[in-house]
C-alpha cells in the first residue's frame, strides 16, 4: 500500500516537473545567456550551512574557500594539497608534513608551518569530534616544516587530514563563523546562514586563477523546488534533483545528468540505552521489517543498491554476510524471542507496550519515507512508532531523547573502514550518538587503528564489522547513488564520489 502511494505521488511530481518546465524555455535561455558573460554559476544542494567555520561545517572545503593539508583523488587515493609531502620515520606516532611553497592566504599572508599548526591547534580546540580522531599531543613548526606526534602510532594519520573539518585557516582572523580566511581559489562575498553563500575568485590563488569569476551556493531541502530551479533558470548546478525527475531531465537537450555510486550509507540508527531496544532480537526484528529492495525501487526509484553493511560490497573490507531474511512473521520471530506477545492488538512485555520515538530529517527526503515505512510495518506488530522530523538531528541525537532514528552517513570517504568504525563505535566518535561501548569491536578497532599492512587492516575491519552485523548495533538500509543534473554551459564539473569537492578552480561555462 505505502508502495503505490509513492509511485502515485512519483507521477504526480513528474507531471508537475514537466509543465514546469514547458512554461519557463524563455527564463532558461535568459538566464544560459548571462551566465556566459558573467563567468559566474549558481550551485543549489540539500545540504544547509549554519556556520563557515570549516572547523565545525563542510562548506568551507566544498565551496573552494579552504584546503586541507591532504585531499581524497577520484580513485580515493591521497594526493598532496596545502603539504607537497609528508613522510614517517617510526611506525607512525611521528610526522614530518612538509608546506608547499608559495600557497597564501585569501589576505595576503604566507602560509608556513607555523600558520598551519595555529590552525590544528584550534581545529582540536573547538571540535571534540577532531580532536578525538587527528589524536595530536604535540605539534612544531620551523619554516615550512610542520613535525606532528600523535598520542599513540597511527601508520593511516595523513588520511585523517583529508577530512573538511581539517581545513587550514588563518586563525588571526576574526568572523571565522562568518568569512573564515583560508586557502582556496575563492574567498567569501557575503553568507546567509541556512540560506546563501556568495563567493569571489581569489585572484592570487597558488595553484593558477579559478576559471569562474564567482560562484553562488544556495540551500533547499525540497527536492523538487531544486529541480525546478534548474528548469526555471535560477540554478546551473543542482545536488540531489527529485528522484523522479532524472529521466525527464534526461530528455532536456539543455540539461546534463551524472550519476555515481555513493560511499554514503542510508541507516537505521538503534539508541541501545532504551531497554527494549538493549535487546539484539528486538533490534533484529525492526531489520527484518525493513525490505531493502522495496526501499530501492518504490522510495529511491532505483537510485541506490540495497545495503548488506555499512561498507559498499566491492570493498577489501567488506565481509561476507549472513543471508537475512525479511517480512512481517519473521519479525514476529524475533519479537517472540524477546519475549514479547501480542494482546489486543499490541506488542506487549510484563503488560508494556513497545512504543518508541523515531528522529528524522527532511533535507534527505526519503529518510522520512522509510521511517513511515518502518512505521506501518512496525504497526502489523502491534508497535507504536512516533516519527519526530526534526531540523537539526545531531543535535537531537547528541542529547540523547530518542529511540529510533533514520541518517544518512559517508561510511568511507577515504577508501578505508577506519573513519566509520572510530566515529560509530569508539567511546567519543563524532557519530557515536549512542555511546555503543562493545568490548571486542574497541579492541579490534584498536588494532585496526596501528596496523600498516592493508591485508591485515582489511581483515580486522571485517572481524569488527561481522560483530557489527551479529549484534545488530546499526541496520544498513541502501547505499544511494550521487546525482546531480546541470546545465550543458558548465564545464568541467565532476561529481565527487567523496562529496567533499564541489567548487573547485576548474569548474567553468563555456564560452561562444
Amino acid at each position: 500500500m505505502l508502495a503505490n502511494k509513492l509511485k502515485m505521488g512519483v507521477m504526480v511530481s513528474v507531471l508537475l516537473l514537466i509543465l514546469s518546465a514547458c512554461t519557463s524555455s524563455q527564463e532558461k535561455t535568459s538566464s544560459s545567456t548571462d551566465q556566459n558573460e558573467k563567468r559566474e554559476l549558481t550551485f543549489l544542494s540539500n545540504f544547509p550551512s549554519e556556520t563557515l567555520d570549516p572547523h565545525l561545517n563542510w562548506t568551507p572545503v566544498r565551496a573552494g574557500m579552504a584546503e586541507t593539508l591532504v585531499k581524497m583523488n577520484e580513485e580515493l587515493k591521497l594526493e598532496p594539497w596545502i603539504a607537497k609531502e609528508w613522510k614517517s620515520d617510526d611506525s607512525g606516532q611521528v610526522w614530518t608534513f612538509t608546506i608547499r611553497d608559495g600557497v597564501t592566504f585569501q589576505n595576503g599572508k604566507k602560509v608556513d608551518a607555523e600558520a598551519v599548526k595555529a590552525s590544528l591547534e584550534r581545529n582540536i580546540e573547538v571540535s571534540e569530534a577532531m580532536k578525538n580522531a587527528l589524536k595530536i599531543k604535540a605539534l612544531e613548526a620551523n619554516g615550512q616544516t610542520l613535525t606532528i606526534t600523535t598520542e599513540q602510532p597511527l601508520p593511516q594519520f595523513p588520511s585523517e587530514l583529508v577530512h573538511p573539518n581539517a581545513a587550514i585557516i588563518d586563525v588571526s582572523e576574526g568572523n571565522v563563523d562568518q568569512k573564515p580566511v583560508g586557502t582556496g581559489p575563492f574567498k567569501v562575498v557575503s553568507f546567509e546562514a541556512n540560506n546563501k553563500l556568495v563567493l569571489e575568485r581569489y585572484e592570487d590563488y597558488w595553484d593558477g586563477k579559478a576559471n569562474l569569476e564567482g560562484a553562488t551556493l544556495t540551500f533547499n531541502e525540497d527536492a523538487n523546488a531544486r529541480t525546478l530551479a534548474l528548469q526555471s533558470g535560477d540554478a546551473d548546478i543542482v545536488y540531489r534533483p527529485a528522484l523522479e525527475s532524472l529521466e525527464s531531465l534526461n530528455s532536456d537537450k539543455s540539461v546534463k545528468t551524472d550519476v555515481v555510486p555513493s560511499l554514503r550509507t542510508h541507516l537505521l540508527m538503534y539508541n541501545t540505552s532504551n531497554e527494549a531496544l538493549a535487546d539484539v532480537n528486538v533490534r533484529k526484528a525492526f531489520d527484518a521489517l525493513i525490505d531493502r529492495e522495496e526501499v530501492v525501487n518504490s522510495i529511491m526509484a532505483g537510485q541506490a543498491m540495497a545495503a548488506e553493511g555499512p561498507f559498499l560490497s566491492d570493498f577489501p573490507f567488506t565481509p561476507a554476510y549472513e543471508k537475512k531474511e525479511f517480512g512481517i512473521e519473521k519479525a514476529r520471530g524475533y519479537l517472540e524471542a524477546a519475549g514479547y506477545e501480542m494482546k489486543d492488538g499490541k506488542a506487549l512485555k510484563n503488560g508494556k507496550p513497545l512504543s518508541l520515538k523515531l528522529i528524522t530529517y527532511s533535507y534527505r527526503p526519503e529518510l522520512p519515507l522509510m521511517a513511515q515505512l518502518l512505521q506501518s510495518n512496525a504497526k502489523q506488530l502491534g508497535i507504536a512508532i512516533d516519527i519526530q522530523v526534526v531540523e537539526n538531528i545531531d543535535e537531537y541525537l547528541a542529547a540523547n531523547d530518542w529511540d529510533l532514528a533514520t541518517y544518512s552517513l559517508n561510511t568511507a570517504p577515504r577508501g578505508d573502514a577506519s573513519y566509520f568504525l572510530n566515529s560509530a563505535y569508539m567511546p567519543g566518535g563524532a557519530m557515536n550518538f549512542a555511546n555503543v561501548q562493545h568490548e571486542e569491536v574497541s579492541r579490534i578497532v584498536n588494532e585496526l587503528n596501528q596496523t600498516v599492512e592493508e591485508e591485515k587492516r582489511n581483515q580486522l575491519a571485517k572481524d569488527a564489522v561481522t560483530i557489527l552485523d551479529q549484534e545488530m548495533l546499526h541496520s544498513s538500509i541502501v547505499h544511494p547513488n550521487n546525482f546531480v543534473a546541470y546545465k550543458d554551459y558548465v564545464e568541467n564539473w565532476v561529481t565527487s564520489i567523496s562529496e567533499f569537492y564541489v567548487i573547485t578552480k576548474d569548474l567553468g561555462v563555456k564560452t561562444k
